[in-house]
């Protein structure tokens, strides 16, 4: 018999496709900030956000570029948020003008937790699955609430072993 999966659906993302995601995420956004249609600053959540929040300051061109850091995660059991470090809380404010990044949106807790401290803040993730969505004013992909979602810096490339046969 073949080990499983940790979930019974896994959708494995490259770093190809992560750099394409949130470029595209970063199309959507482009003139959407509250300043002319520009954003004052980025705020990624940690970790999963960092490399998507990257991209899209760098195709934006946001200079300012600040983290949260959340902990919702042990492993891969959920468990509830919590804030471990802080942005500059004088810079973000309320939000405004503010985009928060994160590369996936699951259950939203994470982000209920983050838009209690910057309301006024426009959340994009990159993924999104159904439960969460509420949480989220822009995404790119939308996955069914049962899939896993397994991100380049998860993974190591290695031998798989072919169905049927040994060659």
């Amino acid at each position: 018999m073949q080990d499983r999966l940790p979930h019974e659906k896994g959708f494995h993302v490259s770093w190809d496709q992560l750099h394409r995601d949130a470029r595209a995420l970063a199309w959507r956004l482009d003139g959407h900030g509250p300043d002319n249609g520009n954003w004052k600053a980025v705020v990624a959540i940690t970790r999963g956000g960092m490399a998507p929040a990257m991209i899209v300051a760098r195709e934006l061109d946001i200079r300012t570029v600040d983290t949260i850091s959340v902990k919702s995660y042990n492993h891969q059991t959920q468990a509830d948020p919590k804030v471990i470090k802080f942005p500059d809380m004088a810079l973000v404010g309320d939000g405004t003008g503010v985009l928060i990044v994160d590369d996936l949106v699951d259950t939203g807790r994470t982000l209920e937790v983050v838009r209690a401290h910057m309301p006024k803040a426009h959340v994009a993730t990159v993924y999104a699955k159904p439960q969460g969505r509420n949480q989220v004013d822009s995404f790119i992909t939308e996955v069914s609430q049962d899939t896993w979602i397994f991100f380049p810096w998860d993974m190591a490339l290695q031998y798989v072993q072919p169905y049927r046969g040994v060659d």
